[in-house]
This record gives C-alpha cells, sequence and structure tokens, in this order.
C-alpha cells in the first residue's frame, strides 16, 4: 500500500506533466483562432486567459491583452502556477521525490523534457518561433506519456498517475472548448459561416482532432458534431467521455487493490454516467457554456476528493 505522500506525488506529477502540454494546447488554440480575425485579435487572446483559470493573476501583472503578453505569462511567467515552465519545474520536482516508484527510463524523460523545455524558454518567444515552441511542449510531454506507457507496471502507482492525467486532461478539453463560447464574433450573422467553422477547425487540431474527426463526421464541420465529438464520443483520447471512462478505471483497480470504495468513486461514476447517458441536444439545450462550467467545478471536486479519501495531506 502506497504512503498518502508517495500517491499525491505520482498524482501531481502526472497532473502537472498533463497541464504543461495543455496550455500548449490552449495557446495553440488561440493563435489559430486570432489568425482569422481582421481587426483586433485581442478578444481571441482575452479568451485564452479566462479558459485558462488565470484571468485575475494576467491583469495584475499585464495591463492590456496581447499576443506577446499572454504567450509569455503562459508560457514563461514562474509566478503563474499553471505556465508552462512553472507546471514541467513541479511536475520534475514531484517525480524526483517519487523517483523510487518511477522506472529509470520515466525519470529520464521528465528530466530530459525538464532540460528541453528550460531551454526554449530561457528568454521570451518570439512570435515567428511561437508554433515551434509549442510543438516542442507537446513533442516532450507526448515522450513522457509514452516512456511511462510502455515501462510502467500496472498497479496502484500507475493508477495514481493516471488518476492525475485524466482529471486534468478533462478540466483542459472543457476550458478549450469553452474558449470558442468566449470567442466574440463580428456579428451574429458570422454564426455558421466560414470563419465561425474556421474556429471550430481550429479547436479540434488544437486537441490532435482534426484528423479523427473527418473520418467519423467526414469533415461537416459542425458546432454540434464537434462539441459531441470532444464531450461524448469515448473513443477520442480527449474527450470528457474518455477521460472519465480511465477515471472510472483507475478507481475500480484502486478499490480492489485496497479493498474499499469511497465517496469519490460515486462522484466518478454519477459524471460518467452523465456523460454515456447524455445527448448533445441535451447539452445544448443547457447551454454549452453552462454545461462545461459545470462539468469543470465536478470535475475540481473529484479531484479534492480523491486527495482527501486517499490521504494526500
Amino acid at each position: 500500500m502506497l504512503l498518502g505522500r508517495t500517491a499525491n506525488g505520482l498524482y501531481w506529477m502526472s497532473r502537472y506533466i498533463e497541464r504543461a502540454e495543455n496550455m500548449a494546447r490552449l495557446l495553440d488554440a488561440g493563435l489559430r483562432m486570432a489568425l482569422t480575425r481582421t481587426a483586433s485579435s485581442s478578444e481571441e487572446w482575452n479568451s485564452v486567459v479566462v479558459s485558462a483559470g488565470c484571468d485575475f493573476a494576467f491583469r495584475a501583472r499585464h495591463p492590456e491583452v496581447s499576443a506577446t503578453a499572454v504567450a509569455d505569462f503562459l508560457l514563461r511567467d514562474i509566478t503563474n502556477p499553471s505556465s508552462v515552465l512553472a507546471s514541467i519545474e513541479t511536475a520534475r520536482s514531484n517525480a524526483r521525490m517519487v523517483r523510487t516508484a518511477l522506472t529509470r527510463d520515466t525519470w529520464e524523460s521528465i528530466n530530459e523534457a525538464w532540460m528541453a523545455i528550460r531551454r526554449a524558454l530561457a528568454k521570451p518567444v518570439d512570435q515567428r518561433d511561437l508554433t515551434t515552441v509549442l510543438d516542442l511542449v507537446k513533442r516532450e510531454t507526448a515522450q513522457i506519456r509514452g516512456t511511462f506507457h510502455g515501462t510502467m507496471l500496472r498497479n496502484e502507482i500507475f493508477d495514481f498517475a493516471q488518476l492525475g492525467t485524466f482529471i486534468e486532461r478533462a478540466d483542459n478539453t472543457a476550458r478549450i472548448l469553452d474558449v470558442k463560447y468566449y470567442v466574440l464574433l463580428p456579428s451574429i450573422h458570422w454564426v455558421g459561416s466560414s470563419l465561425d467553422n474556421y474556429q471550430w477547425e481550429s479547436i479540434l487540431r488544437s486537441v490532435s482532432a482534426h484528423r479523427s474527426y473527418r473520418w467519423v463526421y467526414e469533415a461537416d464541420y459542425r458546432p454540434t458534431n464537434i462539441a459531441e465529438y470532444l464531450i461524448l464520443d469515448a473513443r477520442m483520447p480527449r474527450s470528457l467521455a474518455f477521460c472519465y471512462r480511465s477515471i472510472a478505471d483507475s478507481l475500480r483497480f484502486l478499490a480492489d487493490a485496497y479493498g474499499a470504495r469511497h465517496a469519490c468513486h460515486d462522484s466518478a461514476a454519477a459524471i460518467q454516467a452523465k456523460l454515456r447517458g447524455g445527448t448533445i441536444k441535451e447539452v445544448f439545450d443547457t447551454g454549452l457554456h453552462e454545461f462545461l462550467a459545470g462539468f469543470i467545478q465536478d470535475n475540481n471536486r473529484l479531484g479534492d476528493e480523491v486527495a482527501r479519501h486517499y490521504r494526500f495531506y
């Protein structure tokens, strides 16, 4: 049986690795949507900051919203605990704390990613290099994940790490989808236009779902289809339904290993049932923003319950 401190280290190591990648993806979504604007792109960059959950902290340090300021704050600002640089630092610190619970390959991939990302973010990123840096972050974190999956024993160590990964990923997918509904189109007449469709397509690209979406929907870029794919399709690795299938599996394995169920198991099952039994029509009838805001709140509550029931503190 793992000590609570070890479980805590594994959980937060995985959350912060996922967060570093997700912040890069959120910036990528903002960058792609900003390129569709014919005038000011400040609304798109503001939407990125709001969806990242650090609007107040950003405005305390930057009086104006701009691509340069947002990118620097979300990539390099160490005072922002969710920035890529701060996230990879925290992930490595947690990995070092639980190093004996990790394979040598996993530890080395985390350490190498930390060094590569630190080098890339040692100075402000030129806007012309932003895409290259975002790709680097996504590539390094994907390598950590591949090494972890390829070398780790499937025991409670693996399950606590998986919980961290998928609770964080579910939060991020909901936030990236929510970016769309914070973006103010030039006019209501643009809804359903090529501009509107391009922004939805950009969201798919930011979660590496563009090609797989085309396989399922044959390039029919409808908002309801895209939302359905990223919320309810359990085959898509970054969808909310996929995340909660993985969360439920990990919690079930932990219940078997420890011989006990907790309230977090019931909470996860309730969220999974809502995703499994719901329809996209019901989501849009509720309001996409309202649905996502409620989901983010429930997902955060589950994270708190896992920490409490498995004595992370």
